[in-house]
């Protein structure tokens, strides 16, 4: 190594970074009674292929591949990450309250279990198809609440999934933003 040479390094500040949710509160987390059946219905939003582990894992691959040549992108892909974080937390809680296991196995239909895997996520070469992708992923994650909230009676349980749906539309809002900046 030569005497006079510098180390390597990202410029990208994270200092700040906070979690983008909406500026309002969530619900208590609560159920009228125990429900395994609910619970499982809940480990797919929690690590099923399309779940909040899957959302997480996916913001921190594309952030870390972004931050060296768009920072500001990069932030906002760990603040989104940081909301979905808070998501797992409260969906982990739902799961646990209502008699389930938080064991990163998501529960099918038919019983059976499935181990969460990275094949679960999408994960494209640059930052337009990133967005494009995150932005697909948010779209599903809100079809999919909103089925489960159909197939869920307590509205302890429905008014948690309703809220996170709100955090989830906003996401989208903030990247359709940037990609609108990446066409440009």
């Amino acid at each position: 190594m030569e005497k006079n040479a510098k180390p390597i390094t990202n410029d990208c500040s994270m200092v700040g970074i906070k979690p983008a949710v909406l500026p309002m509160p969530y619900p208590p987390i609560q159920a009228w009674c125990r429900n395994p059946g609910y619970a499982a219905i809940l480990t797919n939003d929690y690590c099923g292929a399309v779940s909040e582990l899957s959302a997480i894992t996916q913001y921190i691959n594309n952030e870390n591949r972004l931050c060296m040549e768009n920072c500001r992108l990069a932030r906002t892909l760990l603040e989104i990450a940081m909301a979905e974080m808070m998501h797992l937390q409260k969906l982990g809680e739902l799961i646990t309250l209502l008699g389930g296991e938080v064991d990163f196995s998501a529960i099918r239909p038919n019983g059976a279990q499935v181990q969460w895997t990275p094949s679960c996520l999408s994960i494209p070469r640059n930052a337009r198809k990133m967005l494009c992708a995150d932005i697909q992923a948010e779209k599903d994650a809100i079809a999919q609440y909103k089925e489960h909230i159909g197939m869920i009676s307590d509205e302890c349980v429905n008014a948690v999934l309703r809220r996170i749906i709100r955090d989830e539309e906003y996401h989208i809002i903030l990247l359709k933003a940037l990609l609108e900046e990446c066409q440009n």
